[in-house]
């Protein structure tokens, strides 16, 4: 078991967390814009751009830069995919494409890049979007394909192995999870809940179903913690837990790192005639099997401590995309080739006409002067403004003489 560090108690992790989310959200413009998700939804609705109805499906939620990143299924194979489903629900495809956009114009900005820029990025996206849907876009194509900064992102999870998460995640290859900055010890009764969870046959099911896995290896936890992570996820129960497989006398032990998240109430408005699981574990779950099947496969709904969790297995090809710095040919780019991963997403629940319906809705109202939907501009310009004086403001509160961020 790991040495045991002086960590806050239970009852002193929502202080501290919510101290820790407001320094991370004061970073950049770009980090509060990933951590606003409630208010990106309350001020939309306030903006003045009259959105489509587009089709009633799964959508990310939260769909800006950092959820989407290279995903590993079971079997090891890589893709650019939507990796964080926290926000899924069945609703409106265009609020994807806002969020997105938002994103995007806000790393413009922080990239020191023009207005007319972010209005190419926007143009760019729509492209991308709707190539996705006329089933043009193939990421198989190569790096030639792809944005330098994604291409690189990608290689460099297609270099990766478990030492690399390891030393990433829990800063050691060693089989204990180190506790201190980030991980907390936990309660008896969190341990006891755990050890319960693990114990389940869905659970060991999931966890040996990986490449190279034997069905009938012995799995045990090694070693758990609360887990300090993410800016969103701050303030809901978090934890990693280190699972031994396998019989070390038969020298066919292995590790793996689970990641055991709440399941919040989404801020994403949905489709209130849509079929979609009240629990909200289920509800993420099938969101990610919808719009990310190689993170989907490796998730599982659960009740812990009588809250909705989703359980999934860290992988270390499992990276997100961080595009904080672009020139202006990146920016475009990636532009591009996020909508289009966004819209491979969203074509999988389509049928054709239905695709071919949403896609003719995207090509009215474009201008003469921007070659993209009126309402896309109109709620990221609007959005971009009202995120930026609120950032400003939000340093002003929380980060005035607070610790370095």
């Amino acid at each position: 078991m790991a040495k045991r560090a002086k960590t806050p108690r239970p009852g002193q992790r929502a202080e501290i967390l919510m101290r820790r989310r407001n320094l991370k959200m004061a970073q950049s413009s770009h980090a509060y814009v990933r951590g606003s998700t409630a208010r990106f939804y309350e001020w939309l609705e306030d903006s003045k751009g009259k959105l489509p109805a587009g089709p009633s499906i799964w959508i990310c939620g939260d769909c800006h830069v950092g959820n989407l990143g290279p995903l590993a299924d079971s079997k090891a194979h890589v893709d650019i995919q939507i990796r964080d489903l926290d926000q899924a629900v069945i609703g409106n495809p265009a609020h994807d494409l806002i969020r997105l956009g938002l994103s995007l114009g806000s790393a413009a900005r922080g990239s020191d890049l023009s207005g007319v820029t972010t209005a190419l990025m926007l143009e760019e996206m729509i492209e991308g979007y709707q190539q996705s849907l006329a089933g043009d876009f193939d990421d198989c194509k190569g790096s030639t394909h792809r944005p330098r900064p994604v291409q690189l992102v990608l290689e460099q999870a297609l270099k990766r192995r478990w030492r690399h998460l390891a030393t990433e995640r829990i800063e050691d290859v060693k089989p204990t999870i180190p506790l201190g900055k980030r991980f907390w010890e936990l309660s008896k009764a969190e341990r006891r809940a755990i050890n319960e969870l693990i114990e389940r046959d869905d659970v060991r099911k999931l966890v040996l179903g990986l490449k190279q896995r034997d069905s009938s290896d012995p799995i045990e936890i090694v070693d758990a913690a609360y887990w300090m992570k993410g800016c969103s996820s701050l303030g809901r129960l978090r934890y990693a837990v280190l699972v031994g497989i396998g019989d070390a006398d038969r020298d066919t032990s292995s590790l793996c790192l689970l990641d055991l998240k709440e399941a919040m109430l989404p801020a994403a408005p949905r489709d209130t005639t849509a079929d979609m699981p009240r629990d909200n574990g289920q509800r993420v779950v099938a969101g990610a099997r919808a719009l990310a099947p190689n993170l989907g496969e490796r998730m599982l709904p659960a009740r812990l401590l009588d809250k909705a969790v989703v359980l999934r297995e860290l992988l270390p090809q499992d990276l997100k995309i961080d595009i904080d710095r672009l020139t202006r040919t990146e920016a475009l780019e990636a532009a591009r080739y996020l909508a289009s991963v966004v819209g491979l997403a969203h074509r999988r629940q389509l049928d054709n006409p239905t695709a071919k319906s949403w896609s003719a809705e995207l090509a009215r109202n474009h201008t003469k002067t921007l070659d993209a939907p009126s309402w896309l501009w109109t709620s990221v310009v609007e959005l971009v403004g009202v995120h930026e004086m609120a950032y400003l403001d939000h340093c002003r509160r929380y980060a005035m003489g607070g610790e370095d961020t």
